[in-house]
């Protein structure tokens, strides 16, 4: 039971007792025991409801592998009194999903902040809190809808290689055991015991509920309470687990076998749970040894090019967890020297504490990606989760003060404690006559650790801001540079001070393009690892003393920028934008790196159903001559162009191409914009392309329908495409019609591809289409996919087809395509209230020539379409004959013959 100082406890007269606020968060505790913590966000029209039931992996016994998570996706088929959730879900929220750990299992919906949709949500988790199916029918469909998502991770050797060690670490407490569970107990959980399972922890007085968003608190108060205060407290005892796993006492070995195409190296040691004060020294450790480019880690295996990645990672839990060190390197690598070099480098961090500086750097990023977070409500409400299943959502707040206060001396004394080789699992056993083994403190008494803590001040509010395509136009400010370069500025007060920016750059044609496609992308991949007055790492360091996120990138015809940062930092990061695309000095180790890291990903590609199939499927809808920026490549010409290329190559093409006389900036968010625009012009708007431009276009041919399948000998999951092509583009008559037929045929859980293949018949985990189509070339594109066990080959392929003939000869209900259009609709309206999506947007539009008034045509145009119209385009575009079909699995164990 949680104590808490009497002035922290206040008795409503509705039956709720204020427990604390902290940082903007307030919690609330019911009297059948439901916590409830509310976090109040007015900066966007959005709010969402987020359960957490302390109930996971860890909380399973003998032969109920996976049933948390099992049961998960069992509280998706419906209740009493709702038989189509995901329908519903649907109606009224933008996102939602349920998600499964070791300590907790959450669900969340992310909606539009209405009254209605708020009561819809609430009142749906009240509802399925006690009043679930939980069927055996419901069963039968979904265990191989779980099972195909056990498959696709069975794909991934790295995967597979994580749960071994974590097996072989944990003899003996259930974080051993991987959440997603053993085939066996998927298959055949009895289904009383999964009632029993449910009965037993979901209940008011094993959940907490938060609220985050744009809400009325009291009103939201007096609605929770009427929704869940009905729910009794249930009168059983939920059984703590308590077993606790042994101090190690000796290195441990796993080998894995299987095939592949990249050799990988793992190793853990155990260390206190994530409510203990080491945790946040630990965090750090991490950090210090594992993030890139600054990791010791990674300095030691990628800058010599022994592995193509390393990194390192804590798993913060309710019970003593682990600190996890990888490292990833291609097949004629020396697995050996790898595994020595870790050690040493792990063994090295005792003998050499980390510096001032290494210590100060890792802090200065782990604080900037939490504030970052907070600064989302919607991020930290899910975020929560965690925490509250560490034992209180308070230990977020006091973790961050943890990373404060963590000294270098605090780094060396867990380092000390804790990477010790009888605490580690890789490996072999090594007899000792005195072994040195790490005593891991006991879980602590978290209600002791959060008493009365009051944190920081909460974050700066933001304005109600309306995302409609009228109010966004007329809140932009657009601007032209001298080269010609375009801004869209759409200043207004965020959560936060948050700002997301995107700058693009255009550049070349169809004829200096030809056979620049590999220089290309890694003068992209490059653009961020040094300038003429930076390193990388200096680069990452600046990034987190401002306080921002940037990803660059580059092609052939394009490059960009995205960024995201808060108030005080835009100007600066827009000042380390153009200082790494105007000067960046291409080191030669980092070529090295970057081409061996590229040469990996193909290669771990080549024995992937989903690589396989993706390249077969491209190949096919883009007939263009080798060379041809619109060429794509096979696994073999990308080895061959990516052994061939220099440096040189990469220099020039970025002297003959890079330039910003066909740009575009948009900033959305808290920011100046007579600054941005002055800093604009100063760094930008003299900067022109050396190369003349001319987009790029995609020409539409009738393509030959194919049948096509590949097989991939020992993996698990399979995967089909079937894709046809289309001549049209986003001004095209149709092009409404095809937004609207692709939602209703494979586009979101209320589907019918999704309602048939995977809720009715159980065959895949992930099912569902893509319909998009180009601006200034008529080229479109319609994609169907699927994953799911190759003995299920045929019955998937005749379902996808089935269904797109079924659209074609009999069409829509208008209630089906009503239920669509506002699907649709609050998912825009959700989506243009995200910045960083907003700016992208107004780039595009800059770039076209367009504003939001195009969008809100295109809304008018989708709200008068009537059930004849969707069919009509299907009939003369997505028949079922039209489609060519890309396969890959292993088919021949699966005895599927051609």
């Amino acid at each position: 039971m949680k104590i808490f100082a009497a002035a922290f406890v206040c008795v409503l007269a509705f039956g709720q007792t204020k427990i604390t606020s902290v940082e903007g968060i307030t919690e609330y505790k019911l009297d059948n025991g439901l916590n409830v913590l509310l976090f109040p966000d007015n900066s966007k029209p959005m709010v969402t409801v987020n359960i957490t039931y302390l109930v996971g992996s860890r909380h399973e016994g003998a032969g109920e592998t996976g049933m948390a998570h099992l049961l998960e996706h069992m509280l998706f088929k419906g209740t009493e009194a709702r038989k189509e959730i995901v329908t519903e879900l649907r109606a009224h929220c933008s996102g939602f999903n349920g998600t499964t750990y070791f300590d907790r299992t959450n669900y969340f919906e992310t909606c539009p902040a209405t009254d209605e949709n708020l009561r819809y949500a609430l009142a749906l988790e009240a509802d399925r809190m006690v009043h679930s199916r939980v069927s055996r029918e419901d069963l039968d469909s979904e265990m191989t809808v779980v099972r195909n998502e056990f498959e696709i991770g069975e794909n991934s050797p790295t995967r597979v290689l994580q749960e071994r060690v974590m097996s072989t670490a944990y003899l003996w407490h259930g974080y051993g055991r991987s959440t997603i569970g053993a085939r066996s107990d998927i298959e055949h959980v009895p289904i009383p015991r999964l009632q029993a399972f449910y009965r037993m922890y979901y209940q008011p007085d094993n959940a907490t509920l938060v609220v985050a968003g744009k809400f009325d608190e009291a009103k939201t108060l007096a609605l929770i309470k009427e929704l869940f205060g009905p729910i009794p407290k249930p009168t059983r005892q939920i059984m703590q687990t308590y077993t606790e796993e042994p101090v190690q006492d000796g290195e441990r070995e796993v080998v894995l076998r299987r095939t592949g195409d990249l050799q990988a190296v793992d190793m853990v040691y155990h260390t206190p749970a994530g409510s203990h004060p080491d945790a946040g020294a630990l965090e750090v450790l991490s950090s210090v040894l594992g993030d890139t480019p600054s990791g010791r880690l990674y300095k030691a295996l990628v800058e010599t090019k022994k592995a193509v990645g390393a990194s390192a990672d804590t798993l913060d839990l309710h019970d003593p967890g682990v600190i996890e060190f990888s490292a990833r390197l291609r097949k004629e690598g020396s697995l050996d020297d790898v595994e020595k070099t870790m050690l040493s480098v792990i063994d090295g961090v005792v003998k050499e504490p980390p510096s001032k500086e290494e210590v100060e750097r890792a802090k200065t990023r782990l604080l900037k990606n939490i504030e970052l977070e907070f600064n989302d409500s919607e991020r930290a409400a899910i975020a929560l989760s965690d925490w509250e299943s560490m034992g209180d959502w308070r230990l977020q707040f006091i973790f961050r003060d943890r990373i404060k206060a963590v000294t270098p001396a605090d780094v060396a004394r867990v380092a000390k404690a804790y990477l010790k080789p009888d605490n580690r699992t890789i490996g072999r056993f090594i007899p000792t006559a005195a072994p040195d083994r790490a005593e891991i403190p006991a879980t602590p008494n978290v209600a002791s650790e959060v008493k009365d803590y009051k944190g920081n001040a909460a974050v700066e509010a933001g304005e109600a801001f309306d995302p409609s395509p009228a109010n966004i136009d007329a809140r932009t400010i657009r601007a032209t540079l001298p080269n010609g370069m375009k801004l869209a500025l759409l200043p207004k007060k965020t959560r936060g001070g948050t700002v997301s920016a995107t700058l693009t750059l255009h550049f070349g044609d169809v004829k200096s393009a030809t056979g620049k496609g590999t220089p290309a992308q890694l003068a992209g991949t490059l653009l961020m690892r040094g300038t003429a007055q930076k390193t990388r790492q200096q680069i990452q360091d600046t990034l987190d003393k401002l306080k921002a996120q940037m990803n660059a990138s580059g092609g052939s015809t394009r490059a960009s920028v995205t960024i995201t940062t808060i108030r005080s930092g835009i100007a600066d990061s827009l000042r380390l934008a153009a200082e790494i695309l105007r000067v960046p000095s291409f080191p030669e180790t980092e070529f090295e790196q970057a081409r061996q890291a590229s040469l990996a990903a193909i290669e771990r590609g080549r024995s992937e159903p989903q690589s396989l199939a993706i390249n077969a499927m491209s190949r096919h809808i883009s007939p263009y001559p080798k060379g041809d920026p619109r060429y794509v490549a096979t696994f073999d010409e990308d080895i061959e162009s990516l052994k061939a290329v220099t440096l040189a190559d990469v220099k020039k093409f970025y002297s003959d191409f890079y330039g910003a006389s066909n740009a575009e900036l948009a900033v959305v968010g808290d920011f100046d914009a007579a600054e941005i625009q002055k800093v604009a012009a100063e760094l930008l708007g003299a900067w022109k392309s050396s190369a003349p431009f001319t987009p790029v276009k995609r020409e539409w041919t009738k393509l030959e329908a194919l049948n096509k399948r590949i097989e991939t000998p020992d993996k698990a999951n399979a995967v089909l495409f079937a894709v046809a092509t289309l001549p049209v583009n986003d001004d095209d008559p149709d092009y409404p019609a095809l937004v609207m037929a692709n939602t209703m045929i494979g586009n979101g859980p209320e589907s019918r591809l999704f309602q048939t293949i995977r809720g009715k018949n159980g065959l895949s985990y992930a099912v569902g289409s893509q319909f998009n189509a180009g601006t200034l070339d008529k080229f479109g594109q319609f994609l169907a996919f699927a994953f799911f066990n190759p003995q299920n080959t045929l019955k998937v392929e005749s379902g996808i087809k089935e269904e797109m003939a079924k659209a074609a000869s009999a069409g829509f209900s208008a209630d089906e395509l009503a239920a669509a259009k506002k699907n649709r609709a609050q998912d825009l309206q959700v989506r243009r209230a995200e910045d960083a999506y907003l700016a992208s947007a107004l780039a595009n539009n800059a770039y076209y020539g367009r504003t939001m008034a195009r969008e809100a045509a295109i809304d008018q145009k989708v709200a008068a379409l009537t059930p004849a119209d969707v069919q009509a385009v299907v009939k003369k575009y997505l028949d079922a004959p039209a489609l060519s079909i890309f396969k890959a699995g292993d088919f021949k164990k699966a005895g599927i013959t051609p």
